[in-house]
């Protein structure tokens, strides 16, 4: 039995590890190839929470082959336009299409109010979590467009994309744009068959959120919090009783969103929030 994504292609950032490994995964087990992209390494010295490495996009590549599909991968920042392009473009050379992008890489912090936060901080939220999304795009659908075959595009926004949580100002300011931007492309790109829409998860059991600067934003009372503290105030944000969701959770979403399940499915917020936005 042929998979949901069989003879296609995603292009999909932030691939090295946690949800954007997960996706690439969870596309490859439905029959995608995979184009994956990871900057595997710190967005700059001092940053709190550990990078992904060159080994992490190696094993993302070795898990994808082991189900028997082909990857192409790059180390890329997706701040850099000329770099994305020329990888998805090397890419599609060699896997032959491009059908979907899963524009995924993105940044954390959090801990000072919008008024205390340093411009240096805030405007490598910017680039990384708004603007890399919309160079990531841009990179993608000259391709999908010439493919002549419609597609899908699928933004990783956040529950901050929908919601204001106080100390994480530029992060919920990126996420917001993540939803402008997918609106936009919805309405520009529909001509081409080619549908648009954003991805709104909660916490994420992965190192972005498993990490001891989170842990200690959760739970500022504790010297050394580790998860069983942190879930306690995490699960105070949600109506299911959990205080986060696995990867494979949003990659779920995101694989709907890429099969033709949804094939008239554009412009859409699907939240995989436990249902913090009740609340």
């Amino acid at each position: 039995m042929a998979g949901r994504l069989e003879g296609k292609v995603a292009f999909i950032t932030g691939a090295a590890r946690g949800q954007g490994r997960s996706h690439a995964l969870r596309l490859a087990q439905e029959g995608a190839d995979i184009i994956a992209v990871d900057l595997c390494a710190p967005i700059r010295e001092g940053a709190v929470i550990p990078p992904s490495t060159p080994d992490d996009l190696a094993e993302t590549e070795n898990q994808v082959k082991a189900l028997g599909r082909r990857i192409v991968t790059a180390e890329v920042d997706v701040r850099d336009q000329d770099a994305v392009t020329e990888a998805v473009a090397a890419g599609v050379s060699q896997l032959g299409r491009l059908d979907v992008v899963v524009a995924n890489a993105g940044i954390g912090n959090g801990g000072d109010t919008l008024d205390q936060t340093l411009e240096i901080d805030w405007q490598e939220m910017i680039d990384v979590n708004l603007s890399g999304v919309w160079k990531s795009v841009k990179a993608g659908v000259p391709h999908m467009i010439s493919g002549g075959n419609g597609g899908s595009i699928i933004l990783t926004s956040s529950v901050g994309g929908l919601k204001a949580y106080p100390n994480a100002g530029s992060y919920v300011a990126a996420k917001h744009g993540v939803v402008g931007l997918m609106r936009a492309f919805a309405v520009e790109l529909g001509q081409h068959s080619i549908r648009v829409n954003s991805v709104h998860p909660t916490n994420v059991n992965t190192p972005m959120f498993m990490n001891e600067g989170t842990m200690k934003m959760f739970r500022p009372d504790l010297e050394s919090p580790g998860p069983a503290d942190m879930e306690i105030v995490a699960k105070l944000m949600h109506v299911l009783p959990v205080g986060w969701v696995e990867p494979e959770d949003i990659s779920n979403a995101v694989l709907f969103l890429a099969s033709d399940e949804s094939r008239y499915v554009t412009g859409l917020q699907l939240t995989v929030d436990a249902g913090s936005t009740l609340k």
